[in-house]
């Protein structure tokens, strides 16, 4: 995978310009200082920049001098700046800047996020090209997660406290969830597994799931078809009693025989099963007939009966109403009398109508209104009364047809047992041959050519080259293979180096994540061997050895750089460099065991032709590596030049 780092940058709290550390693609990039300059957080700041899920950069000046940490990357599609926000109390943030293009330009500063660390995290699973399925569909934990490039990160990285560590090979792998997912990747890593492994692993597991399912359904079928088979001289007895096969008819002995049989049943029509009796099929029709007349006359009676209801409630009504209209008559009936008295012409009239007799004629007027709106309604009380009066009557007559009819009926009922037996059996043949018909659909599912069978053996048909192509042997065999050459290239740098047997070969134990070294008959475990230079010389030759195998499968997804923090741990005294020692502190074979391990890192990259790029953080000075080709002394920080500008540390009050 192209992937270099180009800048280290670090964002300060004031108002300074950011601090921007340049390293030299394809090179040997060495970062020489003296203890407490800021080199052992390289490692980290890189780390979180590339989306850990915790900041590991140490407490204290860096953390609090700096407001935001960046590197700039090589890719295939060009430069990206990949910016952090320092977490302040949190163990880390998703607050991200993001840039590409050609070639980045750095902010002075950084003002908000534009982008945060899943957006970011998928860009660089995206550009590792690693694929989206997880290592086994069907488990759950490390070994079921997808591998991401955070996982690959265990093979570029080797801080202070792994380079010369006798129990942990890998970073990260001292943690259990690291270490377990680390072992879960290791095959698609060497290339046993590849992304065409993985999609033939996924789709084996839903093609396997489909056909459990469906050889289950057809298990189920052919048991069922089992039973109805054992029962078929039943079910042909029984059309036999349903008259649905003729008597004389001779039994089939052969099973074809009793399914062609069978089929040719399931399509007779019930109504041929019925005697062709003349009588019961003429007391059907009348029954029938009969019954039709009664749904009618029913009906009929039930109209005329509504009617009736509403007519009395009417009557009802009416009556209440004239009966107060009469009440009105009976105290206001002196019309006839007041009239007299005007023809009379008496006095008394004066005290009644005192506007004369135009006013007396028109109050005899509107009584006489009143009496004609009571003789109305005598005379439609009269009229509703004879409504009444026939609707009850034909009410009645057809009650009488009514009841009639359901004598008739009940009669012919009783006298007619056969009709009902025949009802009856004729429901029975119907539901017998619904029964037959399924059965035999059953059986065509469950036969040769049917569709359920054609599915069980379309998958299969599916399933068999996906299994060839995940076979577990075959994935062993190149898992074998990958790693004994890693192994043997591990075997060519080991000689380089400051080992105690340079010659012996060793042995990656995957399911450990460490080594063996196989001294004749004995295989000793990396933690077995003594000495922190054999711890250092076996660390240094597996990286490089990984990386020199993964550079030579095209675009592999494991990014093309190695980072060593202190190397020379083992040989130099804390926190001394070449300036502080006395003559012949550092002895000669030291300084050459150091120069061997910085010449083997060398020599990996000019091999590499410009796609590997190593950062080397130390102490030694350049005197030690002075002479080896492709080393890039990229700063060197001593006294007052560290990581973190001492400007910074006063503006903010660290301590230096």
């Amino acid at each position: 995978m192209q992937f270099q780092i180009l800048k280290l940058v670090l964002w300060p709290r004031g108002d300074f310009d950011p601090r921007v550390i340049e390293f030299a693609p394809g090179k040997v990039n060495v970062i020489s200082g003296a203890s407490k300059t800021g080199k052992s957080a390289v490692i980290p700041i890189i780390d979180y920049c590339l989306c850990s899920n915790k900041c590991a950069i140490p407490v204290g000046t860096i953390r609090e001098s700096c407001e935001w940490f960046g590197v700039v990357i090589s890719t295939v599609e060009g430069e990206k700046l990949l910016a952090r926000r320092e977490p302040g109390d949190q163990k880390q943030t998703g607050d991200m800047y993001f840039a590409e293009g050609e070639t980045v330009k750095i902010p002075h500063r950084i003002e908000a996020k534009n982008s945060n660390t899943d957006q970011v995290r998928a860009l660089l699973n995206r550009l590792s090209g690693l694929s989206n399925l997880g290592m086994d569909p069907n488990s759950e934990g490390y070994s079921g997660d997808r591998t991401s490039f955070r996982d690959l990160m265990a093979f570029t990285f080797q801080p202070q406290n792994i380079i010369a560590n006798p129990d942990v090979l890998f970073f990260k792998a001292d943690t259990t969830e690291h270490r377990e997912k680390l072992k879960a990747i290791f095959p698609y890593v060497l290339n046993a597994i590849t992304q065409e492994t993985l999609a033939a692993r996924w789709e084996l597991e839903r093609l396997e799931r489909l056909l459990r399912q469906r050889e289950a359904a057809l298990s189920d079928v052919n048991s069922a078809v089992r039973v109805w088979m054992s029962e078929a001289e039943v079910w042909l007895q029984q059309g036999r009693e349903f008259g649905l096969i003729q008597s004389d008819t001779p039994p089939p002995s052969e099973w074809l025989e009793m399914l062609g049989a069978l089929r040719t049943l399931s399509q007779s029509n019930y109504r041929a099963a019925r005697p062709t009796m003349t009588t019961i099929e003429a007391t059907i029709a009348e029954l029938e007939g009969l019954r039709s007349l009664e749904s009618d006359e029913s009906a009929t009676l039930s109209r005329l009966r509504q009617r009736l209801m509403e007519i009395s409630r009417l009557l009802e009504s009416s009556k209440s109403y004239g009966s107060a209209l009469h009440i009105q008559r009976d105290r206001l009936a002196i019309s006839d009398w007041l009239r007299q008295l005007g023809q009379e012409g008496r006095a008394p009239l004066e005290a009644i109508a005192p506007e004369g007799k135009d006013h007396l004629d028109k109050l005899c007027e509107a009584l006489d209104g009143l009496e004609l709106e009571i003789r109305s309604r005598t005379t439609v009380s009269d009229k509703m009364d004879k409504e009444r009066h026939r609707l009850r009557a034909q009410a009645e007559e057809s009650l009488a047809r009514l009841g009639a009819l359901r004598a008739q009926i009940a009669d012919l009922e009783r006298r007619s047992e056969a009709a009902r037996a025949e009802i009856y059996r004729a429901d029975q043949v119907e539901r017998y041959l619904g029964r037959l018909e399924q059965a035999l659909k059953l059986y065509g599912r469950s036969g040769e050519d049917s569709e359920l069978r054609g599915e069980v053996e379309a998958l299969k048909g599916k399933i068999s080259p996906l299994r060839a192509i995940i076979s577990e042997q075959l994935i062993r065999q190149v898992m074998q293979s990958s790693l004994a050459t890693i192994e043997n290239i591990a075997g060519q740098i080991i000689p380089k180096l400051d080992a105690e047997w340079p010659d012996a070969p060793i042995k990656i134990v995957v399911p450990d994540l460490t080594i063996k070294v196989v001294q004749g008959t004995r295989d000793d475990y990396l933690w077995e061997i003594g000495s922190g230079a054999n711890w250092l010389a076996y660390h240094v030759s597996v990286s490089l050895a990984l990386q020199r195998f993964f550079l030579k499968t095209p675009a592999h997804p494991v990014p093309g750089f190695l980072i060593y923090d202190q190397p020379s741990q083992v040989y130099f005294p804390k926190g001394v460099h070449s300036e502080e020692v006395d003559e012949g502190e550092w002895r000669d074979e030291d300084i050459e065991a150091v120069r061997k391990v910085f010449a083997a890192v060398s020599a990996e990259t000019i091999l590499a032709e410009g796609r590997l790029q190593v950062v080397l953080l130390d102490h030694a000075a350049q005197e030690v590596w002075n002479g080896i080709d492709n080393i890039h002394l990229v700063d060197e920080w001593r006294g007052s030049e560290k990581l973190v500008p001492l400007e910074w540390m006063a503006s903010t009050g660290s301590r230096s």
